[in-house]
């Protein structure tokens, strides 16, 4: 398994990028698009007429077929968008980080292309309102093809020593919620920045998403449900894999190991032995994967301003 990287861009793949406006209008709003396209055969000409007409500052929209030869007419039709078609294999969130140091706005709305985006999902004056209290991600409401709700809004929580999620149907204006399904939100850019991002060793997406979010609770920042945004699938959404795989022993390592000790994170030695009775790899596998953690925790232990058990204590109060 790769060394945990220390900054959102650390890893980078080989890639063509194609269109993408270089200019800023002045009434432009102060959100992005990032786009993530499922498969090449959902491109519709009207998703990004209505992406356009809502005057984003950029829309980025990421591919994952470098043979989708429908891209190249599309770029044409529509040049402000930019397309990001990745040459190697990767996960959607290092290519989320890839497309976040491609646009220069304050704010970035994550969305796939099987949600239903009407025309003018997102006027200047609701925008203003979703991004004035500056958190870090803002999550909207969710609904499948047959528009009953999807629950996403979920807490932390302890069954004896282990942690779960509790998920809840109760949803209102901002409401706390441990991280977005699906990627989905209003992310703030220079928070995502400062929180090194999704981790790219980390492929299955659940744990991928759930590192990042339960890493920005321990340092500090917040995630909470809109009511004032909604979405609709229009084909069956997807499920969360929540299989337990060398991605959980990462997620576990950096988000459920460490400490907070005084002023800051620490993992201390004696957690390796948790670590290891959790573990299926061997020893020396379970050692060099517990120093590299430890060895991360250590360069970031600053940020800390809590621990996981505290963060759970402490839910109804952060």
């Amino acid at each position: 398994m790769n060394t945990i990287p220390l900054t959102f861009d650390e890893h980078q793949i080989n890639r063509t990028i194609i269109g993408g406006q270089t200019e800023i209008k002045k009434d432009s709003l102060n959100i992005s698009v990032i786009l993530l396209n499922s498969s090449s055969s959902n491109f519709r000409l009207n998703l990004f007429e209505n992406l356009m007409s809502c005057n984003f500052q950029s829309i980025v929209s990421i591919e994952n077929n470098a043979e989708n030869y429908s891209i190249d007419d599309i770029s044409k039709a529509f040049p402000a968008v930019k397309f990001i078609i990745p040459l190697e294999n990767s996960t959607l969130g290092e290519l989320i980080n890839i497309a976040m140091s491609e646009v220069q706005s304050d704010f970035v709305l994550v969305l796939s292309d099987n949600l239903y985006i009407p025309s003018g999902v997102i006027l200047p004056h609701l925008a203003e309102r979703l991004v004035k209290d500056d958190i870090f991600c803002l999550v909207p409401r969710l609904l499948d093809k047959n528009q009953n709700t999807i629950t996403n809004q979920y807490s932390p929580n302890a069954e004896k020593t282990h942690f779960e999620i509790d998920t809840s149907s109760v949803t209102s204006d901002g409401i706390k919620t441990l991280y977005p399904y699906d990627y989905i939100g209003i992310y703030n850019r220079k928070k995502f920045i400062q929180l090194g991002g999704f981790d790219y060793s980390i492929r299955t997406p659940f744990w991928q998403i759930l590192d990042l979010f339960v890493r920005s609770w321990l340092w500090g920042e917040e995630t909470h449900i809109t009511t004032l945004l909604k979405f609709s699938y229009f084909e069956d959404y997807p499920l969360e894999d929540r299989t337990i795989t060398y991605d959980y022993l990462r997620y576990y390592l950096k988000n459920e190991l460490p400490k907070y000790k005084n002023d800051h994170g620490v993992i201390p030695n004696s957690a390796f032995y948790k670590f290891i009775r959790n573990s299926s790899c061997g020893y020396l596998e379970a050692r060099r994967q517990f120093k590299d953690a430890q060895n991360w925790v250590d360069k970031n232990k600053y940020k800390y301003k809590m621990d996981l058990k505290m963060l759970i204590e402490n839910w109804s109060n952060v």
